[in-house]
């Protein structure tokens, strides 16, 4: 065998040096290749479309605060006890016979005839919403009416309160006793329950975030609402379906624009806090808008029957001026008060006797008075006419004897 030359086995050093550090420097390219798109696809991604609320198409937006009317919008809920367990989210399954939330409203109709029907509500059409007239104009989603010629679209439109600070609680279809029934809206400062029906421009099922009062000036959520013109206060929030009131999440879930509160529609109970709007003041439908609800069922093409969900007009083109309620002004009812549950009972666990009430303790008897000196006998009284006295009696005369006859007649 040859010798290894000196010069050859440096060559060989030098090679073997070399392909290892190409190798090292090979592996943290591809590494720091790899990190780089990593990062790169983290802060490119892109953001999340707005949520489609039914108006028209809004450009994305940048303030994802949360809404000050989501929750400036719903009244205050009584502070449940500290015993009982309050849920996250109002989602409840109920029966066939126990829908209708109407939690014993008794003023629902406001005078107004009782609409009834045996199938429910066709589904909520999908419309664009008319700019908006001017400052201080509420917007009134439309809705589905009944007639004996079946159900009718009633227009939605921009309304005048009746008072300003007053928001506007929709109506809803509510399935109760094998029927459906409507429950008309009402004027309040707080938004009330209106069977968890997403309605699109704010009003997603709970509370409405379309906007909310600031004195006497409204601020209009433009996400949810078409305001073109400039002289009003205006804002952007994207719209949720979850809100928080005191420590109470209310979550609602839209099911293919249904359009009632029953079986195969939403089954969300009311919230406390939408139970407690129905406290305070109410004022009911002003008739300029149960003109609205007269016109729609004049028009043929507003029937389900006739247009198939599509009602030849979806919005009133023109703004309802304010009007007079058509029933008596509901006053605040104070809340009752709540009383703390029972605890409940155990099983296999004997159950305590009811406490008694304590037995009073016996009054101490009086001080004994001196014993009074005896009565002295009383004389016995006269009587009121005394008998007279009575004669002495006489000795009765003593016989005389007898005479013996002469003695020639005793012969």
């Amino acid at each position: 065998m040859r010798p290894v030359e000196p010069n050859e086995l440096f060559i060989a050093t030098s090679k073997v040096r070399f392909l290892a550090l190409f190798i090292a420097a090979s592996l943290s390219l591809t590494l720091g290749i790899v990190g780089c798109n990593k990062n790169g696809a983290q802060t490119t991604a892109p953001e999340t479309a707005p949520q489609d609320t039914g108006a028209a198409t809004q450009p994305a937006q940048t303030d994802q605060t949360p809404d000050p009317a989501a929750a400036a919008n719903l009244a205050p809920a009584p502070a449940a006890p500290a015993s009982t367990s309050q849920p996250t989210g109002y989602n409840d399954q109920q029966g066939p016979n126990d829908t209708d939330n109407d939690y014993a409203d008794d003023d629902s109709s406001y005078g107004q005839p009782q609409l009834q029907a045996q199938q429910p509500p066709p589904p909520l059409p999908d419309y664009s919403q008319p700019d908006c007239p001017g400052d201080g104009y509420l917007w009134t989603p439309g809705y589905w009416s009944y007639a004996p010629q079946g159900y009718y679209w009633v227009p939605g439109a921009w309304t005048q309160p009746p008072q300003v600070g007053y928001l506007w609680t929709p109506g809803y279809w509510g399935f109760a006793g094998g029927v459906y029934r409507y429950h008309y809206g009402y004027w309040a400062t707080n938004i009330g329950y209106y069977g968890g029906i997403n309605y699109g421009f704010g009003y997603v099922g709970v509370g409405y975030q379309g906007g909310y009062w600031s004195g006497d000036r409204f601020n209009y959520n433009r996400s949810v609402n078409n305001i073109t013109i400039t002289n009003v206060q205006v804002y952007n929030r994207t719209v949720t379906n979850t809100v928080v009131v005191n420590n109470v999440t209310i979550n609602n879930t839209t099911i293919n624009r249904v359009s009632y509160n029953g079986p195969g529609g939403v089954t969300r109970r009311p919230a406390p806090a939408e139970i407690a709007a129905t406290r305070e003041r109410r004022i009911p439908p002003m008739t300029t808008q149960i003109q609205v609800q007269q016109q729609a069922v004049k028009n043929p093409q507003q029937f389900a029957s006739a247009n198939h969900g599509r009602p030849a007009v979806f919005a009133a083109a023109k703004p309802v001026p304010q009007g007079k309620p058509i029933a008596a002004v509901i006053p605040a009812r104070p809340v009752a008060a709540t009383r703390p549950p029972a605890p409940a009972a155990q099983p296999n666990r004997p159950q305590p006797a009811p406490a008694r009430a304590p037995t009073p303790a016996p009054k101490p008897a009086p001080a004994a008075r001196p014993a009074a000196p005896p009565a002295r006998p009383k004389p016995a009284p006269k009587p009121a006419n005394p008998p007279a006295e009575r004669p002495a009696q006489r000795p009765e005369p003593k016989p005389k004897p007898k005479t013996p006859p002469p003695p020639d007649k005793q012969k």
